[in-house]
This record gives structure tokens, C-alpha cells and sequence, in this order.
């Protein structure tokens, strides 16, 4: 269908006010990566601190490691996804990544989605998610699913439902806007000791937990858990809206095209039709002086 200049002036319109939501979403999506990369800084240093407090409490009493059961529960992989779209391939990279991985795994796997744009890739994987929570929009709303996602591991861990956790999401990384990651979160044994990345005390002198380690102990797990399950989210909404600010960017570069097109073909045909124009007064007005001349030179 041929482009009218009505047509085309619409399309131009609608060009603009679509260029207009682009520049207000890279906006929101760069106060956003700022808010998270802050609370992500905020909590490097305590984070450290509380695993060299676990590092040491550790080496003092074996009361940090759950028994083993006689019958393993599942392991539960907990993926956190994209809370909203305009985030380009975020959530396929990740749930590609979560599938082939939970694919190497022996025993049985359950899924916990965080986002629910993600729970129709992992059903298409053949993962399909069995309880899922909403995606904060703000940091101040980490902190409450921070704590559902606490209060339903310690259920699933009484129950015996779960004998393993493993956290998946993206992080930023330099190089690349982002990339998946895994990270074993539970049960506290041998192998979660060792994740923790400390292999010696920093300094000569090793300190002690004061009266006993056991209280000491279980307020820094308390802790550890805490956290980490914050560091992920924030980290995973910080890598959310940099792959968003990164599409909007395209999307931006992509309209600025299109305006370009749009406004070369509307002069065009906008010249083309003043032409036209022209064109028709010139003919009519040589018709009529031939009309007139014709007349004049006809016998009385």
C-alpha cells in the first residue's frame, strides 16, 4: 500500500512518542543499575566479614553441619529472572544455562522461579518452575522476599522436601553486559565450606569466638544466608536493567533511523505533490490562454 502524506505524518508521530518512552525507560534503567550497584557495594565489605567469622567458627566445633538423611531430598534451584520485558535475551541466556546444568545433576530437581516472565522458558526446557515470588522493583524490596525465600527453604528443609539448594542468575561482568552464574547456597557441609573461598587467616594471629562458638556461629549463618540471597537478587536486578538499558539504547539508535527515513520520505512526497500542483495550475493556465486565443481568432 502506497504511503500518503497523511499516512506518513501519523507514522511520524507515533515514531516520536515511541522514541519519547525509550529515553524515559534508559533513564529509569540507569537510576535503577545505580540504586542496586550501591547496595551491592554497601554489603562487600560485611559480607566478607561474616565469612571470615564463619571460617574461623567452623575450624572451633562441627555444629554447623546438618546430619545426612537416609533419604536425600530433591535439589531446588532457585532462579531469579527478569521482573519485566525490554530485556532482550536475559532471561534465555539464563534459562539455558539453568537447564544445562541441572542436566549434569544426578536425582531428582525441583525449580523456584523469582520473576514470572521466566517461568514459561523453563516450562518450554522442560522445567517447569513449582513455586515462584515477584521481583522487587525497588531495593527497598529486596529485603521481604528476601525473607519469603528464607522462611520457605527452612520449610522445605524440615519437610525433607529438599536436601540441596543452588542459586542461578546473571551478574554484571566486565566484557559483557552480563552472565549466568551458579552458586551453591546449601546445606552447610564440606563443600559449602569450601565455597566460601577462604583457605587461611588473612593475618598471623587467628582470633577465637569469646564464650563458645554456638551462638556466634548461628548468628553468622543467619547472616550468610541472608545476604547472599540479597547479593543475588540485587545482582541479578542490576544485570535486568543493564541488558534493558542496553536494548533501549538499540531501540533508540533504531528509531533515530526510521525518523530519518520517515522524515526524507515525507519531503519527498511532499515535494512531489507541490510539483504536481504546479504542474496542473501551469497546464489549466496554458489551456485556458489557448482557449482564449482560439476564440479570438475565429471569423466573424
Amino acid at each position: 500500500m502506497k504511503d500518503t502524506l497523511e499516512s506518513l505524518g501519523h507514522k511520524l508521530e507515533m515514531a516520536k512518542e515511541l522514541s519519547s518512552v525509550v529515553r524515559t525507560m534508559k533513564a529509569l534503567s540507569a537510576s535503577s543499575i545505580n540504586q542496586y550497584e550501591k547496595a551491592v557495594l554497601s554489603l562487600e565489605d560485611y559480607y566478607q566479614t561474616i565469612k571470615l567469622g564463619l571460617f574461623v567458627c567452623v575450624g572451633q566445633t562441627n555444629e554447623w553441619m546438618r546430619p545426612e538423611s537416609n533419604k536425600p531430598g530433591k535439589t531446588a534451584a532457585i532462579v531469579f529472572g527478569a521482573g519485566q520485558g525490554l530485556v532482550g535475551q536475559f532471561n534465555d541466556v539464563l534459562c539455558h544455562y539453568v537447564a544445562g546444568d541441572l542436566e549434569k545433576m544426578p536425582g531428582e530437581k525441583i525449580v523456584w522461579v523469582v520473576g514470572g516472565s521466566v517461568q514459561a522458558r523453563l516450562e518450554d526446557l522442560g522445567l517447569p518452575p513449582s513455586k515462584q515470588f515477584e521481583v522487587p522493583n525497588t531495593v527497598e524490596g529486596v529485603t521481604p522476599l528476601v525473607g519469603q525465600l528464607l522462611l520457605d527453604i527452612e520449610k522445605a528443609f524440615e519437610s525433607g522436601e529438599v536436601s540441596e539448594i543452588i542459586l542461578y542468575y546473571n551478574r554484571p561482568q566486565e566484557g559483557s553486559v552480563y552472565g549466568p552464574i551458579r552458586l551453591r547456597f546449601l546445606p552447610l557441609d564440606e563443600v559449602w565450606i569450601k565455597g566460601l573461598g577462604i583457605k587461611s587467616w588473612p593475618t598471623k594471629k587467628k582470633p577465637e569466638a569469646v564464650n563458645g562458638t554456638s551462638l556466634t556461629l548461628k548468628a553468622l549463618i543467619r547472616e550468610y544466608l541472608f545476604v547472599t540471597l540479597f547479593r543475588a537478587s540485587a545482582k541479578s536486578l542490576t544485570s535486568e536493567n543493564a541488558s534493558r538499558l542496553a536494548a533501549m539504547q538499540r531501540a533508540e539508535k533504531n528509531i533515530k533511523d526510521l525518523l530519518n527515513d520517515l522524515n526524507l520520505t515525507y519531503h519527498q512526497l511532499r515535494q512531489s505533490s507541490i510539483d504536481e500542483e504546479m504542474f496542473d495550475v501551469i497546464f489549466g493556465s496554458e489551456a485556458m490562454v489557448e482557449r482564449s486565443t482560439g476564440s479570438a481568432e475565429e471569423p466573424t
